[in-house]
């Protein structure tokens, strides 16, 4: 199979089951398995946290002793196996060890399938746009998917879709995998800590690393709170998902098209643009508390996460060393996809209880330091 379509493959199948567990997995917990709002997102908090170190630590520490190809199969498995023990388990504490054992496992299926598209744009000349599309085709799918069987069923769907899923992508990992993913990485714990140690006194990685986690954090209030503010401004709960899918649309075509648009951009240019995509976007919600401007406000998402996540793919192909590129992106999954996350929905929950429209406010307060830096940075360190 040739890297472009096993790349393509690959991100629908993988974004399909984190289209089910990232929006469904605390309504699971709380109709499935009959936990309260407060146990189930005591649970989800730990995952997080769980998440969060293992795509910053095990997953750099895995990817510098086997190859990507063996990462990706054991990984694969080792999710399977841990999902299968929600089935029998209700209470609790049994759930609560369930999910941090999920968590430490299945989230760096994330960082593994970048680290892949990485890989193979440097060796194989793929595009990256191009197969990204389909993972984002594979999120929106699982949003429509799950909608309609837990319709037709219950919310138990919810994992038997997980498991299906799971065992799908056990099914394509177990297939022949794209050569470059087959070389055997640095094995030494002195080399190992070069890596880190190289990323880390790079001021301009810093710089990068630090214009994520504003701004991709920065989604923190619409990824857990854009369900109830449309409910709270009187929207109905049939046109909710539908709403909400808008985004995911906007960013395939901004995935399709952006090889051909940003391939030769720079860096410092894309960051710009998404950081002040995304504080038109918060300051927009705020300032016109509607639907239609929420919807409006949709459009954005191709710009404020897709652009700020292409504009760090962009720079670790183009700038760093093939051995350094899992580390990179298990601190960007880490840092920029979990624990900046967490701590601002705490903050943007903080908010949403005084006024709904200032948790979206309140991420501007991230993006607009993102701008400044951006502006103080761009000539000085030439990214």
């Amino acid at each position: 199979m040739k890297s472009q379509k096993w790349l393509s493959i690959n991100f629908f199948t993988f974004f399909f089951t984190w289209g089910v567990f990232m929006p469904y997995w605390t309504g699971y917990l709380t109709n499935a398995k009959g936990l309260s709002v407060t146990s189930a997102s005591i649970i989800m908090g730990a995952g997080m946290l769980a998440r969060a170190f293992s795509t910053f630590a095990l997953f750099p520490r895995a990817t510098s002793k086997y190859s990507m190809q063996k990462v990706l199969r054991l990984l694969a498995l080792l999710s399977f196996a841990a999902l299968v023990l929600y089935i029998p388990f209700n209470s609790f504490y049994s759930l609560l060890t369930i999910t941090v054992l999920f968590s430490l496992i299945y989230p760096n299926l994330l960082p593994a399938m970048e680290s892949s598209a990485s890989i193979l744009m440097q060796k194989d000349k793929v595009h990256y746009g191009k197969s990204r599309s389909f993972g984002s085709v594979g999120f929106m799918v699982a949003l429509l998917f799950i909608g309609g069987v837990t319709a037709i069923w219950d919310e138990q769907a919810i994992l038997w879709t997980m498991l299906a899923a799971l065992a799908i992508i056990m099914l394509t990992y177990s297939r022949p995998m794209p050569a470059s993913l087959s070389e055997i990485p640095l094995r030494t714990t002195k080399e190992n800590s070069v890596k880190w140690k190289e990323l880390f006194t790079s001021k301009q990685f810093i710089i990068i690393l630090t214009l994520t986690v504003l701004i991709q954090g920065s989604h923190a209030s619409y990824n857990n709170y854009g369900f109830i503010y449309l409910q709270d401004i009187g929207v109905n709960s049939l046109y909710i998902g539908i709403i909400l899918n808008v985004a995911v649309i906007f960013e395939i075509v901004f995935f399709l098209i952006a090889d051909k648009l940003f391939s030769s951009k720079k860096v410092s240019w894309m960051f710009l643009l998404a950081g002040i995509g995304a504080t038109i976007r918060w300051i927009g919600i705020y300032l016109f508390p509607s639907v239609w401007m929420f919807i409006l406000t949709q459009a954005l998402h191709s710009v404020s996460f897709g652009v700020a996540h292409y504009a760090f793919i962009q720079y670790i192909s183009r700038t760093l060393d093939k051995r350094l590129i899992p580390a990179a992106q298990g601190i960007y999954a880490a840092l920029s996809m979990s624990l900046s996350s967490a701590v601002l929905t705490l903050a943007g929950g903080y908010l949403y209880d005084i006024e709904p429209k200032l948790a979206f406010l309140g991420m501007a307060f991230c993006t607009v330091p993102a701008i400044i830096l951006i502006v103080l940075s761009r000539k000085k360190f030439s990214y």
